[in-house]
């Protein structure tokens, strides 16, 4: 089917809140940007805007959900990606982003990842952290899927995501200048005569004259609110990862990309058919040092599904865990890394070794139990190369953003580059960018809540539906039943604020998925098997317009998407 034939009701869909229901703001206060978000993309964003506006007086303000360190950037075990390593270049970083993208990445935006990337994580060692080194005192590098050289810096063996981020909040903590909201979560926009930015409200607990609802005006809005993965019911994302910030966009009326692109990690520690939440992520680098996948004959499967075996790209190692759980009627294979032995375990993978023997596995004499679980988006708020949306004074970077570096599947490792790169692309240019001040105009927009008990439903047809095997007639299903999840009515609270979240982004997602009728990447389509570049070379957009959901197929010029052609890599 062509897209532009797609039925209507495909494009159009139900009627969703304009904003969330909550109490007019108790309180007020000003600053000249605020930063949503605490991990690696908002606290470098902060620290790189503090340095540019400082001069001037400018305020920064950061906003994060829980504490400074509870996002998703902690629980980062294999690294960060960069052409740092003897041969290496960032030619060939290029070429293995653009494999793994699947034909739908912006190359301007991965060549600006590439290329700055080294630089950028020099910068992340002068500000204080601590990588890994070999013997010789040169930085230790690994590999993982996708990459064909070992350009993975990583720190504490696997705790590389917890070392930036201590790094960042000392950094931060000894800039006065950056004011710090903790336990807020951010609601909704506020927006100016223009249409523009003006502010934004937030919920806060704890805070003093601060606490319950309260607003912030301000000239810009930094969105690095992380990912969506409390849509699915099992995720490797924390709990605050509820896509706050991507549902604040888009009732705000900013566009959102590619939501259907969502990334499966192939190897997450099974524990059991009722485990829910958060499961214990076994990083891709244990593969990058010599683990491998069996079925439970011991036969390695992912020999001869394609030339990097167990460490191809995720999606292609997750479709082939999936289809062999499938053909043995097993609900988890198995990962064998006990040829790695005792002191290799304890050197490299502390934080792993220690998770897995507190779920009664032990690594070094066991085979792990392995599937795939949600992992990371892909798609975002739709940004240019310097982190602007289409919403004036409105920024996004790290995963809460889709800058076009990923395409259809994310290459391991390039998150936390992305953040750091995009991150510093934004301060070059939103402080010459600044908006005047405005005062915020009354919001007129439709108000409602979806009740918080309705979160484990909403989770039970995304996991079922649209999770790592989708089909028509599943995401039919999901698409009829998430508007009238959508349509309970709750009570207002953190919890039902989040959940209302969820439920607009999952109607974003399933939508999208519906309407790209081809398998690409993280996008696997049961009933559409083959990628289908003559009619799906480009990017899906979702956009709130009068109260109504449209998701919509947007063609790409052919300079914008790249990929490398010639033998398969």
């Amino acid at each position: 089917m062509d897209p532009a034939q797609v039925p209507a009701e495909r494009a159009a869909a139900a009627a969703a809140p304009g904003r969330l229901l909550a109490p007019a703001p108790g309180w007020t206060t000003r600053s000249d940007v605020v930063v949503v978000g605490s991990g690696i993309a908002g606290l470098t964003a902060a620290l790189r805007l503090h340095a540019e506006l400082e001069g001037s007086g400018g305020r920064i303000l950061v906003v994060t959900k829980d504490v400074l360190s509870a996002g998703s950037t902690q629980w980062a075990q294999g690294g960060i990606a960069a052409a740092l390593g003897p041969g290496d270049t960032p030619a060939e970083h290029e070429t293995d982003t653009l494999v793994a993208g699947a034909g739908v990445c912006d190359l301007a935006a991965v060549r600006a990842l590439v290329t700055e990337g080294p630089e950028a994580v020099r910068e992340l060692i002068a500000l204080g952290t601590r990588f890994d080194q070999t013997p010789a005192g040169e930085l230790s590098l690994t590999r993982e899927g996708g990459h064909h050289r070992d350009r993975i810096a990583h720190a504490g063996g696997d705790a590389t995501g917890a070392e930036i981020q201590r790094a960042l909040i000392a950094a931060v903590e000894a800039k006065p200048g950056i004011e710090v909201i903790a336990h807020a979560l951010a609601i909704d926009l506020l927006h100016a005569p223009d249409g523009g930015v003006a502010g934004v409200t937030l919920h806060v607990i704890g805070e003093g004259e601060r606490d319950g609802v309260g607003a912030v005006h301000c000239r810009a809005v930094v969105l690095a609110s992380g990912g969506l993965g409390q849509v699915f019911s099992q995720s490797t994302n924390p709990a605050v990862s509820t896509g706050d910030g991507m549902a604040l966009a888009l009732r705000g009326g900013a566009t959102l990309r590619d939501l259907e692109f969502v990334q499966f990690h192939p190897t997450v520690m099974y524990l059991g058919p009722d485990s829910q939440g958060q499961q214990p992520l076994i990083s891709e680098a244990v593969r990058g040092e010599g683990a491998f996948l069996v079925d439970d004959d011991g036969h390695r499967f992912m020999l001869g599904q394609h030339e990097l075996a167990d460490l191809a790209p995720r999606d292609v190692v997750a479709k082939a865990i999936t289809r062999r759980m499938h053909e043995a009627g097993r609900p988890h294979m198995w990962l064998d890394a006990r040829h790695l032995g005792a002191d290799f375990w304890e050197r490299r993978f502390p934080t792993i070794l220690a998770t897995t023997r507190e779920h009664g596995v032990d690594p070094v004499h066991e085979l792990i139990p392995v599937a795939p679980a949600q992992h990371y988006a892909s798609g975002g708020v739709a940004t240019d190369l310097w982190g602007r949306s289409d919403l004036p004074g409105l920024y996004a970077t790290g995963e809460a953003a889709c800058s076009g570096v990923h395409g259809a599947n994310r290459l391991a490792s390039n998150s936390l580059l992305e953040g750091l790169v995009f991150s510093r692309r934004i301060a070059e240019v939103l402080p010459g960018e600044l908006r005047p001040w405005q005062d915020p105009v009354p919001d007129d927009r439709a108000a409602h809540v979806v009740p918080a008990d309705a979160r484990p439903r909403l989770q039970e047809v995304m996991t079922d539906l649209v999770g790592v095997l989708r089909s028509e007639d599943g995401l039919e299903e999901a698409c009829a039943a998430l508007p009238a999840l959508a349509a309970e009515t709750g009570e207002v609270g953190t919890l039902a604020w989040e959940t209302t979240n969820l439920v607009v982004i999952a109607e974003a997602l399933a939508r999208a998925a519906l309407l790209r009728r081809e398998t690409r990447g993280s996008h696997w389509r049961e009933d559409c098997p083959e990628r289908d570049d003559a009619r799906w070379a480009g990017h899906i957009d979702s956009r709130l317009v009068d109260g109504v959901l449209r998701t919509e197929f947007r063609p790409a010029p052919a300079t914008d998407l790249a990929e490398p052609t010639g033998a398969a890599r």
